[in-house]
Order: C-alpha cells, then sequence, then structure tokens
C-alpha cells in the first residue's frame, strides 16, 4: 500500500530568501519556478556504493598522521519520515579544521592550516540506517556577513538517496554553542523546534575512553518531524 506523503510543518524549513543571511537575495528564485519532467537518469543514477566510492571513516588522521584539535565521534540514523531505517545511503562531510579553516583555497581566512585535516569524510548507512564517523571538532570562522559575523562550529552533511537528483544538504551544530543565538543561517529555519534538530547531543554512550567524546546526530529525510535542510 502507498502512504500519502506528509509535507514538512510549516515554518520547520529554511525560507529560501532571508533577509539577514545576505547571499539569499541574491540567489534565490525570482520568478516562478518551472516543473521539469524527470527521466530515469535523473531519478536512478549514479549509484553510490562503497566500492566506488570508498568510504573516509577517520577524518581525524591523515597520511598515518593525527589532526590538531579535540577529537570527536559523531553517530546517529537516517530515517525517514516513518521512523524506518534508510540503509546503504551515502553521506558526505566537510568542515572546518579546529582553527576554523577550510581546506580550500577559496578560504583566506586569516588562521593556520592543518596540512594533517583534510576537512572531508564519507560513511555509507548500515541496514539499520546508523552511520558513525572520527572527526576533529571544527573551530567558529568569521563570515562577513554582517559586522562581527562568525559562523558557530559546525559540520556539513550531504545525503545522497539513489541519483543527484534526490540530494540533500544540511548542517550540525554543537550544543551550548553561544553562537546559535546569532547566528542567521541557523535563523533562517523559523521554528524554534526545528531548529533544535540541527543541534547534535552529546553522548556518553558514542564517547570512547581516553580517545574521543561522542555526538549523537539523528537525521529524518521528510515528513512532520524532517531535519531542516538547504534549499
Amino acid at each position: 500500500m502507498t502512504e500519502m506523503f506528509r509535507p514538512p510543518a510549516p515554518n520547520t524549513q529554511p525560507n529560501n530568501n532571508t533577509p539577514s543571511y545576505g547571499s539569499t537575495q541574491q540567489r534565490h528564485p525570482q520568478q516562478t519556478l518551472l516543473r521539469i519532467p524527470q527521466t530515469v537518469t535523473e531519478t536512478s543514477f549514479p549509484q553510490f556504493s562503497p566500492s566506488q566510492y570508498p568510504a573516509i571513516i577517520d577524518m581525524a588522521r591523515s597520511g598515518g598522521h593525527e589532526a590538531q584539535g579535540e577529537r570527536i565521534i559523531v553517530r546517529g540514523r537516517v530515517l525517514d519520515e516513518n521512523g524506518a531505517p534508510v540503509r546503504r545511503t551515502m553521506l558526505e562531510l566537510w568542515q572546518a579544521n579546529a582553527a576554523g579553516r577550510y581546506n580550500h583555497p577559496g578560504d583566506q581566512h586569516d588562521a593556520p592550516l592543518d596540512p594533517r585535516f583534510k576537512g572531508e569524510g564519507r560513511v555509507f548507512t548500515d541496514d539499520d540506517g546508523w552511520y558513525m564517523v572520527t572527526t576533529i571538532k571544527p573551530g567558529a570562522y568569521p563570515w562577513r556577513n554582517h559586522y562581527n559575523a562568525w559562523r558557530p562550529n559546525h559540520i556539513h552533511f550531504s545525503l545522497f538517496g539513489p541519483a543527484f537528483a534526490t540530494r540533500l544538504i544540511t548542517q550540525m551544530y554543537f550544543p551550548g554553542d553561544p553562537l546559535l543565538a546569532l547566528d542567521p543561517i541557523f535563523h533562517a529555519v523559523p521554528d524554534a523546534a526545528a531548529r533544535e534538530r540541527l543541534i547534535a547531543a552529546f553522548d556518553i554512550e558514542i564517547t570512547r575512553p581516553e580517545q574521543a567524546l561522542g555526538y549523537r546526530f539523528d537525521i529524518v529525510l521528510r515528513g512532520r518531524g524532517a531535519t531542516p535542510m538547504e534549499a
């Protein structure tokens, strides 16, 4: 039996145009959107598998060397709107290093680069929807959206379904970060309860003794309790 699609609740997804988030004013649609029919190519290809896209589950180590910063473990489940696991789906992660700088030529922030930290990871969910990755807690960084603007500590998540057309992107934040109250990107989601779904929870069961603190971050792909995604 086909179940009815339950759309997100109002105000639980970010607005395309959020004036306080400056760049949205230049990139959000200015005209009525056009519906373009999709073919089998857009809906079912390419296929993502560990054999073609090797997993990178330890972002905190490169070339046998440890990156600088606070080592953390992020673990969670990817679920559908009914709470069922989304199996064998690919997640890609990217983030700044512990000093708040991305390993990318476009980032010229006056903070040190860590040659042992590339800031990118790739994991696949198991049959119960679980994923896990080890990384370094990212630092805050300035982003010039407004006077004295700093991004909270965050990790980007990209989730792939069976094709590029089903790709979704979100961000994971950390509990207790004082910059969350000031961040226009975080507050582009109007609903406070929905914003809370973007904040990971510290989890002592995920924490590894004498090695890394653990955080739980579940991702719900659609429905009334969906994780906010970038438009």
